[in-house]
């Protein structure tokens, strides 16, 4: 049976939305995201078929489940998921390496990508399926009857030259970016503005990151701008993005299972550094599909309305009755952000609200208040119902609690930490200094810079990871658990972090972790656009049609 989609807030418009149009609509008419209605599960035979299979041939497995021929058949999917990982340097795309043998504790590199950073596994396949959509639909058209694509996406950092590098130059397709000024790294706006195809439209906010996220969603409820545009999403908000991530997870499984390090039931667990909740949100999919995934842990920085989720049950822009940080002051002195998100060495998870915990919020809902309910309709309506509520209660009030009930179905696949940007700082450092076997593992080779003098050299983001991870191995200790953190960044992304780490360390000098895709970056030709919050919607509106082609 083809799989189909609906909204996670119950519109009756969006119940049984087709892949292509989920993809190129983003976000459901209702402002709900959108939701395969049933999760197929793996083969049977999973365990005698995968383990051996690449990278390629097994993200075109997963992602055949989700997608039906008659959509895109099957040449056609193989064809794009080759072309899309084509594109990185690792032959193994997304390679495993061993930080601790004996703590049975790996890193899953995911930052091979054309824009070293893990938002590079989703956005070169969203990329290929929008000109895929669009070439199809448009086929020989004259110029002025051809169907255009505006994307927009907002970023905090790596998901906006990911999706540049995606769709730069492609025929009709214009992206627009926002990103909150001078709160990414100056790697990462140097990445975005540096790219100079007419096509691609940088947009810097006097903001914050929610600032930029929260226009992105207006603009798809906006009815002006959707006469004159064809809008689609480029952030976590499009279901793309977290199929593609769903891959490896099932990869890095694959490799263990196949190096014999694991077995069909052996304990699992994924440690993912979290902002917006998609990254770690695929693995839910992935366990929820019969991976052997036991727990998924959630790491947030000082960012914490996740962390704070999972301790009280309460998910609240600003701690009311979670954690308080000494009156708007973190542990290390960096002040709150007047709108209540705090800068910290990790910037692509400063945030205040994670758009993909509706996602799961809908199947906490669907499975515990659906109990009871005679037929599937009746759980998804009062699931899409139940989130609906929350999510309008987030938006008078700044926050809702959820019952004990849900915040314990929340807690048998999830557990969370918080991590400073002290402790980040020191994760940094203790890596560097320890004995290392991915240091000296080959599988990092496709990547300078993310080993140096022998030594493994973490992102901001990864060390949160990874101090999550180690807190994780003290309440499930090898052998009984083996444990996965996610890298998901190069660490010449973060020069301010990773220098103040390791300032002192006798042979670290920070140019030599500079990919040769770096050297010289930020003295490049820019070119980028000023926009204030203070111009609203309507002043965006203006902008998109002063300097992006009309549909």
């Amino acid at each position: 049976m083809a799989t189909r989609y609906l909204s996670s807030r119950g519109g009756t418009h969006d119940q049984n939305r087709s892949f292509e149009e989920v993809v190129i609509t983003g976000l459901a008419s209702d402002g709900g995201l959108f939701l395969p209605q049933e999760v197929p599960p793996m083969p049977a035979i999973w365990e005698g078929l995968w383990t051996d299979w690449n990278f390629e041939e097994l993200a075109f497995e997963i992602f055949a489940l989700y997608i039906d021929p008659n959509e895109i058949p099957s040449r056609d999917l193989k064809e794009i998921v080759n072309k899309s990982y084509s594109t990185f340097r690792a032959p193994d795309v997304t390679p495993l390496v061993t930080l601790d043998e004996e703590k049975q504790l790996y890193l899953l590199e995911l930052f091979h990508g054309p824009t070293f950073a893990f938002k590079d596994v989703a956005l070169q396949l969203l990329g290929n399926l929008f000109e895929y959509f669009l070439v199809r639909k448009n086929g020989d058209k004259p110029e002025s009857t051809r169907e255009h694509l505006t994307v927009v996406g907002a970023t905090s950092g790596d998901t906006g030259s990911a999706a540049i590098y995606g769709l730069r130059s492609k025929k009709d397709v214009d992206i627009m970016i926002m990103f909150p000024e001078g709160k990414v790294s100056p790697v990462q706006e140097a990445q975005m503005t540096s790219v100079l195809d007419q096509n691609v439209h940088n947009v810097a906010v006097d903001g914050s990151f929610d600032d930029c996220q929260d226009f992105v969603k207006e603009l798809f409820g906006d009815a002006e701008i959707k006469r004159t545009h064809q809008l689609a999403a480029v952030n976590s908000i499009n279901w793309a993005r977290i199929l593609a991530q769903i891959s490896y997870y099932a990869f890095s499984l694959g490799r263990l299972l196949r190096d014999g390090r694991i077995n069909a039931s052996s304990k699992v667990r994924f440690v993912v550094p979290t902002g917006n909740f998609g990254d770690v949100l695929a693995g839910y999919f992935a366990k929820r599909m019969g991976f052997p995934i036991e727990k998924l842990v959630v790491a947030t920085n000082e960012n914490d309305i996740l962390d704070r989720f999972w301790k009280t049950g309460y998910y609240e822009k600003k701690p009311i009755h979670g954690r308080q940080v000494n009156g708007g002051f973190a542990e290390d002195g960096v002040k709150a952000h007047e709108d209540g998100v705090r800068e910290t060495f990790s910037p692509a998870m400063d945030i205040l609200v994670s758009s993909n915990f509706e996602r799961l919020l809908w199947f906490l809902a669907f499975q515990v208040y659906g109990e009871g309910l005679k037929t599937v309709e009746e759980k998804r309506a009062e699931a899409g119902r139940r989130v609906k509520g929350w999510l309008d209660e987030l938006k008078s009030k700044g926050g809702f609690g959820v019952e004990p009930k849900l915040l314990e179905a929340a807690k048998l696949d999830f557990e969370s930490e918080r991590v400073s940007n002290k402790q980040t700082i020191a994760m940094i450092r203790q890596q560097y200094s320890a004995q290392t076997p991915a240091a000296k593992e080959d599988a990092s080779s496709g990547t300078a810079g993310a080993t140096n003098h022998g030594k493994y050299i973490l992102d901001p983001h990864s060390a949160i990871g990874v101090e999550a991870a180690l807190r994780s191995v003290q309440r499930a200790p090898p052998p009984g658990t083996t444990h996965i953190a996610l890298a998901t960044a190069h660490p010449a992304k973060f020069s301010k972090a990773v220098s103040q780490a390791l300032e002192n360390e006798k042979n670290f000098q920070f140019r030599d972790l500079l990919p040769e895709q770096f050297v010289g970056l930020e003295e490049l030709e820019k070119r980028k656009y000023h926009f204030r919050k203070s111009e609203g919607i309507e002043g965006l509106r203006n902008f998109i049609r002063k300097r992006v082609p009309s549909r």
